[in-house]
């Protein structure tokens, strides 16, 4: 009881237009209620508008916004969510007529990502976008921004204080974007030294078991929760395989419907771990009753991340919880490659990690190289280019067997032939 008294009282809005119809402004607005139970709120009253168009003064229009503003006073709100997001001039009005604080999608959805960021990185893309967020809102938003600065050092017509805080939101944005550059570079480094392993990255809607799944084939131990957006951080884990190569398992954020432009370029470190993957595994809520559109959506933000193109292996997740074998038996003709689990109960997982090493063995290709003795002292330089996998000596040659990734074939045997020419260069030379 103490911790629902805690919680802010919330009014959710919606808005149907020729575009969004209403059943799916009330699809939007579950997802929305979510969204607030995340954060730490509880929603005590849903208002939806119907409208040709959004009110460029009230989003829903002034009479609709007075009778919000009633609203709000009789249930003795905290704050009003709005699905969409408002321009800084519609929040400003709102919040004059309502007098409770006003709250957009994108502002939710910062508020919980800085609830759960964990990471230094985390931590600074979650504040980066907070700012590129904040920026355009300034004006209005506190009463001494009218106030001039002046003084010794500011002669002329001086500068105001909203003018002050923009500068300053600025400097920030930059210094944070340089550390952001800077760990995307220590990323870098520790991608290249996973050159040897194939990795998949575990991609889809969020909230529909990715994080379950990775600790049911790893023993990863990442919080899972039935919240959304309850994992930020990037995690990498091994997967062990029988007789073959290791294989990384690589979680990340999840995706969501109306996901803010500006919030994708912000954990775009974060989400090029997935650009650096061999595999995608599009993990799909089957028991969902859109699953279909939460499919669309993560389709939509890969193919604004340039990552449409790369393989995908769709796993339909909590297949305990979905009983109808016809969609079951469609999807398994129209959405090859897929396997189709259950995360929390085990079910499904041997046929997932069977196609994983079906994956993992056609990335890369094994090779044997036959070599005279005296080139052994040019193996070492193999070990930076491929990876050695044996190595075996017979009286006038040896025989080395590596193997390398597929897609870097070209470059990989270029670069070997070099290595081995080199002995027959420096011989050229002493002669």
């Amino acid at each position: 009881m103490k911790e629902s008294q805690e919680r802010e009282r919330a009014v959710i809005v919606g808005l149907i237009t020729r575009e969004t119809p209403s059943w799916r402004v009330e699809d939007y607005l579950d997802e929305l209620e979510q969204l607030a139970d995340t954060a730490g709120a509880e929603v005590i009253e849903r208002v939806v508008q119907e409208r040709e168009r959004r009110d460029p003064a009230f989003m829903i229009g002034r009479g609709k916004a007075e009778e919000l503003a009633r609203t709000a006073r009789y249930q003795d709100a905290d704050l009003i969510i709005f699905d969409d997001d408002l321009t800084p001039a519609q929040a400003k009005n709102i919040e004059k007529l309502c007098g409770v604080k006003i709250v957009d999608r994108s502002a939710l959805i910062l508020d919980i990502f800085a609830k759960h960021a964990r990471t230094r990185e985390a931590r600074t893309q979650v504040e980066l976008a907070q700012l590129q967020y904040l920026l355009p809102r300034l004006t209005g938003q506190w009463r001494h921004l009218e106030r001039q600065v002046g003084g010794i050092g500011v002669r002329g017509p001086g500068e105001t204080q909203l003018e002050v805080d923009r500068r300053l939101v600025r400097k920030r944005v930059a210094v944070l974007q340089k550390e952001l550059e800077k760990i995307a570079g220590q990323r870098e480094i520790r991608r290249k030294n996973r050159r040897d392993f194939f990795k998949a990255a575990l991609v889809g809607y969020t909230n529909v078991g990715k994080s379950t799944l990775l600790n049911a084939l790893t023993e990863a131990g990442v919080l899972v929760e039935d919240r959304l957006f309850a994992t930020l951080d990037a995690t990498v884990r091994t997967l062990p395989m029988d007789n073959r190569r290791r294989l990384l398992l690589i979680d990340t954020v999840g995706f969501i419907r109306k996901l803010p432009h500006h919030l994708v370029a912000s954990f775009k470190s974060t989400l090029e771990e997935s650009a650096d993957a061999d595999l995608l595994l599009h993990v799909i809520d089957i028991s969902h009753p859109n699953f279909g559109e939460q499919m669309n959506v993560v389709d939509k933000v890969l193919k604004e991340l340039n990552l449409g193109g790369r393989p995908v292996l769709k796993v339909f997740n909590k297949i305990d919880q979905f009983d109808q074998s016809g969609v079951v038996a469609r999807l398994r003709e129209t959405e090859q490659p897929c396997v189709f689990v259950s995360a929390a109960r085990g079910i499904g997982l041997p046929q997932l990690v069977e196609r994983l090493a079906e994956f993992a063995d056609a990335a890369f290709v094994t090779d044997e190289l036959v070599l005279p003795l005296e080139k052994a002292s040019r193996v070492p330089k193999l070990y930076e280019v491929v990876e050695v996998l044996n190595t075996s000596y017979g009286e006038e040659e040896m025989a080395v067997q590596i193997r390398f990734a597929r897609q870097e074939e070209r470059r990989v045997r270029s670069q070997v032939a070099k290595i081995l020419q080199m002995d027959e260069e420096d011989g050229s030379a002493h002669e």
